[in-house]
């Protein structure tokens, strides 16, 4: 080989290794808050709401008319940390086993969840003539362990 070629083959060992180094240290420097935390949500219920909550609720830029309801149970967060801006995913279901957001898995959010068991609510929209009782499923969180910027 010639010099040239050593040289070429130097560089691009050089670059590799910066490459190797910089993958390595973001996964050690990475800040807790990128961490998503799991949160598992239980005993669920639900309650129209009350005073003005809900007053003149619509859905779909006013074209169609809601009900408004308070989403309540029990959230399980298992990090030890208070979790920030926790998304609720859930699917909700009328009396005829229509999906009454058929468009939407995110159903809202939730500033804080706390560690460990608290309560939690969430205000929802479903349209007017979706029949009750309404069926709860598959409701789970996720948020960050850590102060996140929106």
């Amino acid at each position: 080989m010639t010099t040239s070629h050593y040289k070429k083959f130097f560089k691009a060992l050089q670059v590799t290794a910066i490459a190797i180094i910089l993958c390595v240290c973001s996964f050690v420097i990475t800040p807790s808050a990128s961490a998503t935390v799991q949160i598992k949500l239980t005993d669920l219920t639900y309650e129209p709401c009350r005073g003005d909550a809900g007053k003149n609720m619509v859905l779909g830029g006013g074209v169609m008319s809601a009900k408004c309801y308070l989403v309540k149970g029990i959230a399980s967060n298992p990090s030890g940390k208070v979790v920030y801006n926790a998304d609720i995913f859930g699917r909700i279901y009328d009396a005829n086993g229509n999906d009454a957001m058929p468009e939407r898995t995110r159903l809202g959010a939730v500033d804080e969840i706390p560690a460990g068991k608290s309560d939690f609510q969430l205000m929802i929209a479903i349209p007017a003539e979706q029949p009750e009782p309404l069926d709860l499923k598959q409701f789970k969180a996720s948020g960050f362990a850590g102060k996140v910027r929106r």
